[in-house]
C-alpha cells in the first residue's frame, strides 16, 4: 500500500481534458496502488554485516544485509527469504542475535556499523521477535545509530547488550552499551564514554554471562575525512553485567582506534582482540588472564588493514587456539594467533562470522558478497547467486528490445541486464559486465550500445567492446592514485566518477574529474574543456583519514565533479554538478562556464542533474547533503538556466533525502523520485509529493530512468526494479472519482512479447498480456455481476468475461487433469483499483463435458488491430480503447496476417463444431437408452442397438476415450478434436504467413470432418429419424437430432 501522506480528493470534472494538459493536484491511492513493481534482479549477493546461525539447529541461519533488510534460510543458504518487508521500515542491518536459550527470540539492530560512504543508510533502532521472525516490534534506540552487535544472555533472553557505534557524520549522546533486563521494554545507557566514542563490539564470557567485553571507537566522518582513534576508544570490561566498566591496560596501546573482540568457550580466560592502533602496535592481541596484562601476537597489516572497514574477529568457542580474523581475505589461526593461512569464499571483504558451538566445522560468513554457509570448516560454501541484495550506483538504459539496464554493484562489477528475457524469465545468462567497476557510471550510444564506457573508483575510466568482449582503459591520466593525497594529482575524481556520451554524436566522451575533459577519438586523447569546477578548499585534500589509519583510496576524494548532462536538444549546453555544492552551466561547449549554483546552505552533493524533455532551460536536482549530517530532501527546480531556482520538495519526509529526480518523458510535470527511503510521485511539478512505493521493499533507490512505459529503479540493496505500466500513473491525475467505474486506457499492445515463466533466482519477466486497470469507487454486493468485453473495430464482441462463474468454467474445472490443474481468474469487484489482463485471445474453445482436450479451451489469438474494452457492473459502464500490433519481429504482411487470423478462426470454428456434434450425439445416444430401458419394444431395441453401436464406433473418431492424463497422449492416438486443436496453436504460435502445410493439414481435416458429418447423418437417418417416428406415435418425448 501506499504511504499516506496525501489523500487529497481529485477535483476533476468529467471532460475530454488531454492527459497531457489537464490540472495535477495529489492523487487519491485508491487510483494507482494496484499496481506493482517487478524484481529483475540479478540475484547476486550484496553486502551483508551481519550473520547468525541457531544453537541446535544446523539448517536454520539469518544474515543483516546493508539495504537489503533480514533474510532468513530454514535450508543452509540452498534458498533464502526475506522476513523484513513491511515490518522492520529500514533495510540497513547492523546486527542480529538469536536466543541461544529460546530460538524464537531474535534481536535485530539496524545500521550496518562497516560503513562506506555512500552506499551505508542510517540506523532507526532495534527490533524483537519472539516468534521466530514472523513478526517484529520496535524496541527503541531510534537514535542509537549504527548498532554493530548484539549479544543476549544464554539463560534468559529478556537480557541483552546492544553496542551502539552511533551515528555516522555527527558524534551523538547516544553512543556507547545499552543493557535491557525486561526484554527490550526499557533500556539502559550502561557505558557511555563521550559523544564521539561507539561501541564496536561486545562479546560475552560464554561461562559467566556477568563477565562483558567491549570494544569502544572513537570516529567520525566528514565527506573528505575519516577520524579513527582518540579519547575513549580502547577496551572494556564489566564484572557485574554491566552495572561498571573498567578500561582496559595491561599493555594495551595508549591510541586506540576500532576494536574487535572474542572469547573462546573453551577457554574464556583467554580473550582475543584485533585492533586498529599505531604502527607496528596493530593487529592481533592476546589476553589469557581475563583481560588484566595483553600481548601483541601478530601486527601484520592483512590482518587489520582498512580498520574503518574491518577489525572483526570470531573465536572458536571448541578451541582456543583457532581464532578467525575477517578483513579482505577471511584469516585463520590454530596456534593462538601467532600464524595464518587464507581460507577461501565466495566474496571477499567480510564482516561476520558465527561458529556453531557444537560443531566447529559449520559455519556463516558475512562478506560483500552475501552470506555464505559451509560444513567442512570453509572448504565448500552454499552459494550467493541466490540473494537479490545488490547495492546499485547510477542507472541508465538502452533503445533496445528488451531495453537493458546499466549500472556498477557495489564490490562486484558493472552490470548489463535484460529487463525481460525470451525465455521467459531473467536469469544469470541475461547480465554481464562491461568494464569499469563496482562505483560507476556508464555511457555508450543507446541505439548501439557496441562501445561502452564506465569508470570506477581511482580515476578508472574503459572502453568495453560487446562485439569482442575486450575491455580497454581509456584514463586520461594514468596515474596510481592509492595512497595519495588528492591535492597533488594531476585529476581528483570521485569514488563515483561520471561519464556520459554526447547526444548528439556518441563517439564524444565527457569525463568528470575536477575540470570537464572531452574526447572525440575514444579516449584517444582527451583535452580539457573547464577550469576547476569545485570550491577547491585545500584544507579537504589532504590525508582522507587519521589520526590512526590513512585511507587515501578514492572514496573521500573531495571537491570533484559528480553529474554531467548535456542537453539533447542544443548541442554544447552542458550542465556540471560538484559534489561540495556547485553547479556550473556551459552554453558554448566549454568556452566559457557561468557558476548557477542553486542557494543551497552550505556545502552538499549535486546528485543528479535532470534536464526536463519538455522545455529547454528547465532543470531538476537532486542534492543531498546526509555526509554533513543534514538528511533533509532537497530538490531544486530552475526554469531559466539557473538564473534563478527554487524548492520543490514539500511533501518528502523530513529525514528522507532525495537521490534523484525525474520528469516524466510523456507528461510535463509528473515527477518521479528516489529517496533514502522509498519513492514518490508528483503530479504538479513537485507542488505536491506523495509516496509511489507500492510493493516495493523499504530500500535506498539510487537512480531512475523512464523507459517505454515503464520505470526502472537502481537501490541500494535490492537490486533492479521495474514498475511496467506507469501509463496508469501518467493517467491517475484526471481520473474521474465520482464515477462508479473508471477504466484506465491501455497503450499500444506489441504481440509477441515471451511472458513470465519465472523460476528459483530468477527475475521476472513483465506479463504479455493487456493489463486493465479499473477504478470501482463505490463498494459493490457480492452478488452484482462485472463483465469485461473486447470487442474488434466492427463492434463484434471477440471475448467475454465476467465475475461469475460460467457453464464453460464449470465444464473446464469438471474436465481438469489433475496432472495440469488450474485456476480460474476472475475478475475482481474490490473497491478502488483491480487488474484483469487479457491475453489478446477470442472467446475459448466451447468446453463439453467428459473429454480430454489436452492442450485445453483457450481461445485462440486476435488479429492486430483497434479494440475497444468495455467494462460493465450493475448499471455503470465505462469504455477504452488502444491498438493491438503485430510482433516486431514479424516480417508478414498485412495480407498473410489477415490469411493468418481467418484460417485461426476457421480452424476453431469447425473444432467448435466437432465437440458441438459430439455433445448433441452424445445426448442422443443418453435419450436412446432411456427410452429402451423403459419401453420393451422389439423394433425400437433393434434401432437402438444400431444406432448406439453406430454412435460408440463415431465417438471413437471424434475424441480418444482412453485420455485421463497428459501423458496419455504417448500412448494412444490423438483423435479429430486434438488435432484439430494442435493445428489450431501450430498456426497461432508460428504466426503469419500460414505455411503450406498447415493449409494442407487443414483442409485434410476439414476432409475428414465432412466424412464424420456423412456418417452421423447416416446415423441419424437410419436410426434416430425411425425411432423419433416411434417416440412420435407413442406420444413420447423425442431424440435429439445429432450435430444440431
Amino acid at each position: 500500500m501506499l504511504k499516506p501522506l496525501y489523500r487529497a480528493t481529485l477535483l476533476l470534472a468529467v471532460s475530454a481534458l488531454s492527459i497531457l494538459s489537464a490540472p495535477a493536484h495529489a492523487v487519491e491511492e485508491s487510483l494507482i496502488d494496484g499496481l506493482e513493481y517487478r524484481l529483475i534482479g540479478p540475484w547476486r549477493g550484496g553486502r551483508v554485516t551481519a550473520v547468525s546461525g541457531v544453537v541446535g539447529n544446523p539448517q536454520l541461519y539469518y544474515m543483516g544485509a546493508t539495504g537489503g533488510g533480514l533474510w532468513k534460510t530454514n535450508n543452509a543458504g540452498v534458498t533464502w527469504s526475506n522476513i523484513s518487508d513491511g515490518q522492520i521500515p529500514v533495510g540497513t542491518i547492523g546486527a542480529v542475535a538469536v536466543a541461544a536459550s529460546d530460538p524464537n527470540v531474535i534481536y535485530v539492530g539496524t545500521g550496518e556499523a562497516p560503513i562506506r560512504g555512500v552506499t551505508t543508510s542510517q540506523g532507526k533502532g532495534l527490533w524483537k521477535s519472539t516468534d521466530a521472525g514472523q513478526t517484529f516490534t520496535f524496541m527503541g534506540l531510534p537514535k542509537a545509530g549504527q548498532i554493530a552487535k548484539i549479544e543476549i544472555h544464554p539463560t534468559n533472553p529478556d537480557i541483552a547488550y546492544v553496542a551502539a557505534q552511533g551515528q555516522i557524520w555527527a558524534p551523538n549522546e547516544e553512543r556507547g552499551v545499552y543493557r535491557t533486563t525486561d526484554g527490550g521494554k526499557t533500556w539502559d545507557h550502561v557505558l557511555k564514554v563521550n559523544p564521539d566514542t561507539g561501541a564496536t563490539d561486545i562479546t560475552m564470557d560464554p561461562t559467566n554471562p556477568r563477565i562483558l567485553y567491549a570494544g569502544m571507537w572513537h570516529h567520525g566522518r566528514k565527506p573528505w575525512y575519516i577520524m579513527s582513534g582518540g579519547e575513549g576508544g580502547g577496551i572494556y570490561k564489566s564484572s557485574d553485567a554491566g552495572d561498571s566498566w573498567d578500561k582496559l591496560e595491561g599493555g594495551l596501546p595508549g591510541l586506540i582506534g576500532k576494536v574487535g573482540i572474542d572469547v573462546p568457550a573453551a577457554d574464556p580466560s583467554r580473550v582475543y582482540a584485533i585492533i586498529e592502533a599505531e604502527p607496528e602496535k596493530g593487529g592481533l592481541w592476546r589476553s589469557d588472564d581475563y583481560g588484566k596484562t595483553w600481548k601483541l601476537i601478530n601486527n601484520h597489516r592483512v590482518l587489520h588493514s582498512r580498520a574503518w572497514y574491518y577489525i572483526h574477529l570470531a573465536a572458536d568457542p571448541s578451541d582456543a587456539d583457532t581464532v578467525w580474523v575477517l578483513n579482505t581475505g577471511l584469516y585463520k589461526s590454530v596456534d593462538g594467533g601467532k600464524d595464518w593461512e587464507q581460507v577461501k569464499t565466495p566474496h571477499g571483504d567480510h564482516h561476520d562470522h558465527w561458529i556453531n558451538p557444537a560443531n566447529s566445522l559449520n559455519m556463516i560468513n558475512g562478506n560483500d558478497g552475501g552470506a555464505t554457509v559451509t560444513f567442512d570448516g570453509g572448504k565448500t560454501w552454499s552459494s550467493i547467486y541466490n540473494q537479490p541484495t545488490a547495492q546499485f550506483y547510477r542507472l541508465v538504459t538502452d533503445n533496445q528490445d528488451p531495453y537493458r539496464l546499466y549500472a556498477g554493484q557495489q564490490d562486484n562489477s558493472t552490470v548489463s541486464i535484460a529487463s525481460y528475457a525470451w525465455d521467459g524469465a531473467i536469469g544469470e545468462d541475461d547480465f554481464y559486465a562491461v568494464g569499469g567497476g563496482e562505483s560507476a557510471h556508464i555511457a555508450f550510444d543507446p541505439d548501439d550500445p557496441t562501445l561502452v564506457y564506465a569508470t570506477t573508483i581511482n580515476g578508472t575510466l574503459t572502453e568495453y567492446n560487446h562485439d569482442n568482449k575486450k575491455t580497454r582503459y581509456i584514463i586520461p591520466y594514468p596515474e596510481h592514485v592509492y595512497g595519495q593525497d588528492s591535492k597533488d594529482l594531476k585529476y581528483r575524481a570521485n569514488w563515483n566518477p561520471p561519464v556520459i556520451t554526447s547526444p548528439h554524436d556518441h563517439e564524444t566522451i565527457y569525463y568528470g574529474t575536477q575540470m570537464l575533459l572531452k574526447s572525440t577519438d575514444r579516449g584517444l586523447n582527451w583535452e580539457e574543456v573547464s577550469p576547476d569546477l569545485t570550491r577547491n578548499n585545500p584544507e579537504h585534500m589532504g590525508r582522507n583519514g587519521g589520526p590512526l589509519t590513512p585511507e587515501n583510496v578514492g572514496a573521500e576524494f573531495y571537491h570533484t565533479i559528480y553529474a554531467i548532462v548535456e542537453s539533447e536538444k542544443d548541442k554544447g549546453t552542458i550542465w556540471v554538478g560538484a559534489d561540495d555544492g556547485l553547479l556550473h552551466l556551459t552554453r558554448n561547449g566549454g568556452r566559457s562556464w557561468s557558476d548557477i549554483s542553486p542557494p543551497h546552505k552550505g556545502e552538499a552533493m549535486i546528485n543528479t542533474i535532470e534536464l526536463s524533455p519538455h522545455a529547454e532551460g528547465t532543470a531538476y536536482l537532486a542534492v543531498t547533503g546526509y555526509k554533513l549530517n543534514d538528511f533533509d530532501p532537497y530538490i531544486y527546480k530552475t526554469s531559466n538556466y539557473g538564473k534563478s531556482w527554487k524548492r520543490i520538495d514539500d511533501g518528502v519526509p523530513k529525514g528522507e533525502f532525495v537521490r534523484v529526480v525525474r520528469e516524466d518523458p510523456v507528461v510535463k510535470g509528473l515527477l518521479y523520485a528516489g529517496t533514502e527511503e522509498g519513492m514518490f510521485v508528483s503530479y504538479n511539478d513537485g507542488g505536491e509529493w506523495q509516496s509511489l512505493d507500492l510493493n516495493l521493499p523499504p530500500v535506498p533507490i539510487t537512480d531512475l530512468r523512464a523507459r517505454e512505459d515503464s520505470l526502472a529503479v537502481a537501490t541500494q540493496g535490492r537490486a533492479f526494479w521495474v514498475l511496467d505500466d506507469i501509463w496508469v500513473v501518467r493517467q491517475a491525475r484526471n481520473a474521474p472519482t465520482n464515477k462508479a467505474v473508471h477504466l484506465y486506457t491501455p497503450p499500444t499492445w506489441q504481440m509477441g512479447k515471451p511472458g513470465s515463466r519465472v523460476r528459483s533466482y530468477e527475475g521476472k519477466n513483465p506479463s504479455k498480456d493487456v493489463p486493465l486497470y479499473y477504478v470501482i469507487n463505490d463498494e459493490v454486493s457480492e452478488d452484482t455481476e462485472l463483465t469485461i468485453d473486447i470487442l474488434d473495430a466492427s463492434g463484434r464482441i471477440v471475448r467475454r468475461m465476467s465475475n461469475k462463474e460460467s457453464d464453460q468454467d464449470r465444464c473446464r474445472i469438471g474436465n481438469m487433469d489433475p496432472r495440469r490443474p488450474f485456476e480460474i481468474t476472475y475478475p475482481k469487484t474490490e473497491e478502488g483499483m483491480n487488474k484483469w489482463s487479457w491475453d489478446m485471445s477470442s472467446d475459448e474453445v466451447k468446453c463439453i463435458d467428459n473429454i480430454v482436450l489436452q492442450a485445453g479451451y483457450a481461445g485462440p489469438s486476435v488479429a492486430p488491430g483497434r479494440y475497444t474494452a468495455r467494462i460493465t457492473i450493475g448499471a455503470a459502464t465505462d469504455e477504452a480503447t488502444f491498438e493491438v500490433v503485430k510482433d516486431p519481429r514479424s516480417i508478414a504482411s498485412d495480407r498473410q496476417i489477415r490469411e493468418w487470423a481467418s484460417s485461426i478462426e476457421e480452424v476453431k470454428g469447425t473444432l467448435d463444431d466437432v465437440l458441438i456434434a459430439l455433445d448433441t450425439a452424445r445426448k442422443a445416444r443418453s435419450q436412446i437408452k432411456s427410452l429402451m430401458a423403459n419401453h420393451d419394444d422389439e423394433e425400437l431395441q433393434r434401432l437402438g442397438e444400431a444406432a448406439i453401436a453406430d454412435l460408440d464406433t463415431w465417438e471413437q473418431q471424434i475424441t480418444q476415450l482412453k485420455f485421463e492424463t497428459y501423458e496419455d497422449e504417448d500412448a494412444w492416438a490423438t483423435m479429430l478434436d486434438g488435432q484439430l486443436r494442435y493445428l489450431m496453436d501450430v498456426i497461432d504460435d508460428s504466426g503469419a504467413p500460414v505455411t503450406d502445410g498447415a493449409k494442407t493439414r487443414h483442409a485434410d481435416l476439414s476432409r475428414e470432418w465432412q466424412q464424420r458429418q456423412l456418417e452421423l447423418n447416416d446415423i441419424t437417418e437410419n436410426y434416430i429419424t425411425p425411432i423419433n417416428r416411434w417416440a412420435g406415435n407413442m406420444e413420447l418425448g423425442h431424440v435429439v437430432r445429432p450435430g444440431s
